[in-house]
């Protein structure tokens, strides 16, 4: 049974920074696809990075290229989001996802990913 749990979720002051934990069990985590999305109340689940085996370069949507850092500890089947200068417009819920060996769609797509996690609250108050 493959399992997601986040954490690190936490209202913060805007420029703050905060750094989510995804631990993942029941799959192969080194060969594995890995992505951050976020859901804004009213809004649909959206982008945030991924980081796939076979690619040596993360991918982040636009709005956090440059804040946001995603990174991957194999030894720990941990995947982390160390996000910083946060804005208002970050808070969302937070979900890890994953996908076994590649992604057949695109790594933006919620679609292209098979397993979930509970989600982690993040605010930024102004």
């Amino acid at each position: 049974q493959v399992q997601l749990v986040e954490s690190g979720g936490a209202l913060v002051q805007t420029g703050g920074s905060l750094r989510l934990s995804c631990v993942v069990s029941g799959l192969t985590f080194r060969s594995a696809a890995l992505g951050w999305f976020r859901q804004a109340p009213g809004k649909e689940r959206e982008f945030v990075a991924a980081t796939i085996w076979y690619d040596t370069n993360p991918n982040y949507a636009d709005s956090v290229k440059g804040r946001f850092i995603i990174s991957r500890d194999n030894a720990k089947n941990t995947m982390f989001l160390q996000m910083n200068s946060l804005e208002p417009e970050d808070t969302a819920v937070y979900f890890c996802s994953a996908a076994r060996g590649g992604i057949l769609g695109h790594y933006s797509a919620p679609q292209s990913y098979d397993y979930w996690g509970q989600g982690t609250q993040v605010t930024v108050s102004s």
